[in-house]
């Protein structure tokens, strides 16, 4: 697969107006992304749990303008207010797929997007977000070529979410995705996110994840920055290795059901990420106090309870609560008896492993 096969040829029909609309979900990565190439290729594969009720539903209407023009016509609005902020990252969006979509040139777009969580609640946006675009964008593609297959139009709509956001390539599908190169996994890559193809045991099935909200304010260091800071950083290589080695480790971690080794990649690489960051220069802290006093509760926790509680971070302070389904009542007293007193309001987010994106 090269990205030459995602570049159209002509189109079969010819379309005036219309809309479509999508709901993607965003995701949580169990082995990190961190550190990229040129195009958003990523440095090292990943993998992650699509998520069930963090999504973003996104509505997108088009018009055919009188003649193509040399910028991009579109407004887009969240939660029924105008975002004019928000307008320079979809141009440049717009921009790295127009090869890929001929067509954006042509019409004008009314974008009008909304999250099912707190826009400011510090849950990952962008993941939807534009995998909730693409699709959309796809959903045109797929009207001017309805002869597309259904796999066709998959892979594209991860190629593309990826060019708006990396890890927005892994929430297409569910419920657990794997993007980059990955020697031990076949059809790997680093253009797209696939469908984990090999063996999951049920231990997997509806795991839940609760999203505790340390702190809801804006990152002191964006996530571009934060992965730019790679390219010179002095444990990269190792890192990158380690990615790989954990990938690995996962295949029959997955196909056992082997909950402790789980545990002890999925924490290990939360704590890795971080690590990463706390080392580049110039260095950086995103956890929060808070962060730490839950973490040290899940440990105390599942060692008094023999459960198989562990936690995630993305980059960011909030905490990812994972369990399986089976330990759920336990876990959730726990959460509410010892943990949400550490939320920003006392607020978290309930929510599962999910299936991906659908049709609004």
């Amino acid at each position: 697969m090269t990205e030459q096969d995602f570049i159209p040829n002509t189109y079969a029909k010819e379309i005036s107006s219309g809309k479509t609309s999508w709901k993607s979900p965003s995701n949580i990565a169990l082995v990190k992304y961190w550190g990229k190439k040129e195009g958003q290729i990523p440095a090292n594969p990943s993998i992650s749990f699509t998520l069930d009720n963090c999504a973003t539903t996104t509505n997108l209407n088009f018009s055919k303008l009188a003649k193509p023009i040399e910028d991009y016509s579109f407004d887009i609005s969240l939660e029924g207010k105008v975002k004019e902020d928000f307008k320079p990252k979809i141009a440049t969006f717009f921009k790295r797929i127009e090869k890929y979509l001929p067509f954006l040139k042509e019409y004008h777009f009314t974008i009008e997007t909304s999250n099912s969580f707190p826009h400011s609640s510090g849950i990952a946006s962008s993941a939807s977000g534009m995998s909730a675009l693409a699709l959309c964008l796809m959903d045109i593609e797929r009207q001017l070529n309805p002869l597309m297959s259904e796999g066709y139009f998959t892979q594209k709509a991860s190629f593309l979410a990826r060019l708006g956001s990396g890890s927005a390539a892994r929430s297409i599908q569910g419920p657990i995705v794997q993007w980059g190169n990955h020697n031990d996994t076949e059809g790997s890559s680093d253009l797209i996110g696939i469908k984990y193809p090999y063996k999951v045991h049920e231990v997997f099935e509806n795991y839940c994840d609760t999203i505790l909200l340390v702190d809801k304010g804006q990152k002191q260091v964006s996530s571009t920055v934060g992965h730019d800071l790679m390219h010179n950083h002095p444990f990269a290589n190792q890192r990158f290795d380690q990615a790989h080695e954990n990938l690995t480790s996962l295949i029959s971690i997955f196909a056992s059901g082997d909950l402790n080794e789980f545990i002890k990649i999925v924490e290990s690489e939360a704590l890795t990420l971080h690590a990463m960051m706390m080392t580049s220069m110039p260095y950086f802290i995103l956890m929060k106090p808070n962060t730490l006093e839950i973490i040290n509760k899940i440990w105390a926790f599942r060692e008094q309870s023999k459960t198989h509680v562990c936690f995630t971070l993305d980059a960011g302070a909030n905490v990812h609560v994972l369990y399986p389904e089976s330990e759920k009542s336990i876990i959730d007293q726990f959460i509410k008896n010892e943990l949400v007193a550490y939320c920003e309001n006392g607020q978290y987010i309930c929510d599962q492993i999910g299936f991906g994106a659908k049709k609004a």
